[in-house]
């Protein structure tokens, strides 16, 4: 099993956590430029990470990996409410990427352009819902849905991308976990 993918993203990171147990090769790739470009591009046309190879199988997407370890693994199956944790959690996570993504490229924005409104207005509303739940205890256990919440938090905190002003579960709920083994391993701060 290999699982290619950027040591700093968020989306490669909580499939690394999952397969912390499960022996399989890790190609950290640079996915902007040069040979790791090339393999990316040869691995998955969609240009996404990360991406799973298992026994000439490829799978393209973080979710669709994770389907394909519960199944190759008989794992049982996410429930309704944790799909749709995982969806509010894709959601902020891709419009922080988004907006990582503007600034890295030197792309100037303001919270007036319709694009960035846009990203803003989703992170500040699933933020805001997964403190919640957090509060709540939905998130109580260490399954794929606090995976991916922790990897989330931890990557904001990596990338100072927000402050997380007033969103004290998260910040308590990213303390909680950040020295599980599994996280200190694939810190991307090194």
């Amino acid at each position: 099993m290999k699982l290619y993918g950027s040591g700093t993203s968020p989306y490669v990171r909580r499939i690394r956590i999952v397969l912390a147990n499960t022996e399989h090769e890790f190609h950290n790739l640079n996915i902007f430029e040069g040979e790791g470009r090339a393999i990316l591009a040869a691995k998955n046309p969609a240009l996404k990470i990360p991406c799973l190879e298992d026994d000439g199988q490829l799978i393209f997407d973080s979710r669709v990996i994770y389907s394909y370890l519960l199944a190759k693994f008989d794992l049982p199956p996410l429930s309704w409410d944790q799909e749709n944790q995982l969806t509010l959690i894709d959601g902020a996570n891709d419009s922080f990427v988004e907006l990582f993504l503007l600034k890295r490229s030197g792309i100037e924005t303001n919270d007036e352009q319709l694009f960035v409104r846009l990203q803003k207005e989703r992170i500040a509303s699933t933020l805001t819902l997964l403190n919640e739940m957090v509060e709540a205890g939905e998130f109580d256990g260490w399954g794929y849905p606090s995976i991916a919440l922790f990897t989330l938090i931890d990557w904001v905190e990596f990338r100072e991308l927000h402050p997380l002003t007033s969103l004290d579960a998260l910040k308590a709920f990213r303390e909680k976990h950040i020295d599980r083994i599994e996280v200190t391993a694939t810190d991307p701060r090194g």
